[in-house]
């Protein structure tokens, strides 16, 4: 959705980059090219003023003129600027001291409610609490039905006393479902309510008077982040006729240009708690914006992607494999590599998870040329496999290729290929969980105290502590020598001519009081 926005503003940065000094005229210049950018974006105009307005004040400031890098201050400035807009901190669900806490859904039809009840079930339920759906749109054919439907496949109760379809008082179906949640021990209702073609006067009221029965812990309003300008006079008119607690944006991966999204927290003054983006029900997180102004200017979102991957991945499955990978490469097998690719997909689009990660903006055009079928193509093909090659891929050669490729209904080459990534990935894993081939101060990496390194470093360092000669001078030798007595009663502290055996190596202070204590 935001994909415009972003392009522009990276060319905008762009032309700041290896500019020692910025005057005057620079900042004015990017300001111009940043408003232009977020009104392409459909942002209201009085958002885009304030935005301006914060940026230019404090890039014209001593923030940035005394800054060593004035280009990276002015990202910075806009990063924070948009966290701003975008709500500032991320805000949670209240939840009420005596179970059930009662949320409500409003918006206009079309917005996504019904669905988006069912996604906002599935992440409580994944929360741990035990949500029930509520059917009070009892107007729209079929709206009965369709939340049932949601929240069947959501695994998630429902309370659907009337038919709907123009039949039965929505007032009353909120009210009984909160003594049939107490009843039935759920802890959170999830109150779905009619929607609106525009502002509609009755329907505002039956809203109201819904709010009015049940008193609310959370009433959220549901905007449609394509509709663009028309979201914030909405959510303005909701605001007034009902009142609402937080903001909820759905279709947040259509390819309308995103200005809701930017202007609604801003004039309502209510935050984004929730976006939608995607069909699928666990397609649904809680908002945080500065992880979306991360997005926006092409800073990836990696604190999502661990999230994610940490709800997907098992600690125990990451330790097996990580044992397994420092026995030796042959130890992992194609069975491992099927396993690994599966539970990767199970974190969503391939494609999505690519364009959380920093750097990925300029890849753009070839993340959305990314076919997901290819991930399942070449599940097919191992699937395809015996046990025993599996286990050990070398013995595949051309007979048990063309094999291979009749039963995964593939070319032969596409058989070869796989083999090949397969052999290459093993190997850069195991060298990774080895502690190879990675530069960096970390332990078990080359260049540390204790790290794996190259026999060509150790023997470098073997000649170095070889040739290191005592000193002429008798004082000096006998302090050089105090100096390693003190070091090896010390558990060999770094410092001069320290050694660089395992034994040898002590945390800084300043990591050793990040430690918890033992």
């Amino acid at each position: 959705m935001f994909d415009t926005l972003s392009d522009r503003l990276a060319a905008t940065f762009k032309n700041l980059r290896g500019k020692g000094r910025l005057s005057e005229a620079d900042i004015d210049a990017t300001a111009r090219e940043i408003r232009i950018a977020l009104l392409e974006a459909d942002v209201a105009l009085p958002v885009v003023r304030a935005f301006i307005k914060g940026v230019k004040e404090r890039a014209l400031g001593a923030e940035v003129s005394q800054a060593l890098n004035p280009a990276q201050q002015v990202i910075k400035i806009v990063n924070e600027e948009l966290i701003g807009i975008l709500g500032g901190e991320t805000r949670r669900l209240r939840f009420a001291k005596n179970p059930p806490t009662v949320i409500m859904l409003a918006g206009l039809q079309g917005a996504g409610k019904t669905t988006l009840a069912g996604k906002l079930g599935v992440w409580l339920k994944q929360q741990g609490h035990t949500p029930m759906l509520v059917a009070c749109d009892l107007q729209r054919p079929n709206a009965v039905n369709q939340l049932s439907v949601v929240a069947e496949r959501a695994g998630v109760a429902v309370f659907a006393p009337e038919p709907g379809n123009g039949v039965g008082d929505p007032v009353q179906v909120a009210k009984d479902s909160v003594v049939h949640a107490r009843d039935k021990q759920h802890d959170v209702v999830i109150v779905d309510t009619a929607g609106r073609l525009g502002i509609d006067q009755e329907l505002m009221q039956q809203a109201a008077d819904i709010r009015d029965a049940v008193s609310p812990d959370e009433v959220l309003f549901v905007v449609d982040a394509m509709i663009g300008q028309d979201a914030v006079t909405t959510a303005e008119a909701f605001q007034d006729g009902v009142g609402f607690d937080g903001v909820v944006l759905s279709k947040l991966d259509g390819d309308a240009r995103g200005g809701a999204a930017l202007s609604v927290a801003q004039v309502t003054g209510k935050q984004i708690m929730f976006a939608s983006n995607g069909e699928k029900l666990d397609d649904f997180d809680a908002f945080h914006p500065d992880r979306m102004a991360s997005r926006i200017l092409g800073m990836g979102d990696m604190l999502t992607l661990i999230e994610k991957a940490e709800q997907t991945f098992s600690q125990q499955e990451a330790e097996k494999m990580a044992a397994k990978l420092q026995k030796g490469p042959k130890e992992f097998t194609l069975d491992d590599f099927l396993a690994q690719m599966e539970q990767v997909r199970k974190m969503g689009s391939i494609s999505k998870l690519l364009g959380m990660m920093p750097g990925m903006g300029q890849m753009k055009e070839q993340i959305n040329n990314l076919d997901e079928k290819d991930v399942d193509r070449t599940a097919a093909i191992i699937k395809s496999m015996t046990p025993h090659e599996r286990a050990e891929p070398t013995i595949i050669n051309g007979s048990r290729r063309a094999r291979i490729a009749r039963g995964s209904g593939v070319d032969v080459s596409a058989v070869k290929n796989l083999v090949e990534r397969f052999f290459e990935a093993r190997k850069m894993m195991s060298k990774m969980a080895q502690g190879g081939g990675m530069p960096g101060g970390m332990p078990g990496m080359p260049g540390m105290p204790g790290g794996g390194g190259t026999k060509k470093a150790k023997g470098k360092q073997q000649k170095k502590n070889k040739g290191k000669r005592q000193s002429g001078n008798p004082m000096k030798r006998k302090q050089e020598e105090q100096e390693a007595a003190e070091r090896k009663a010390n558990g060999g502290a770094l410092g001069p001519g320290a050694g660089q055996g395992p034994g040898d190596f002590e945390l800084p202070q300043e990591f050793k009081d990040m430690l918890p204590p033992k």
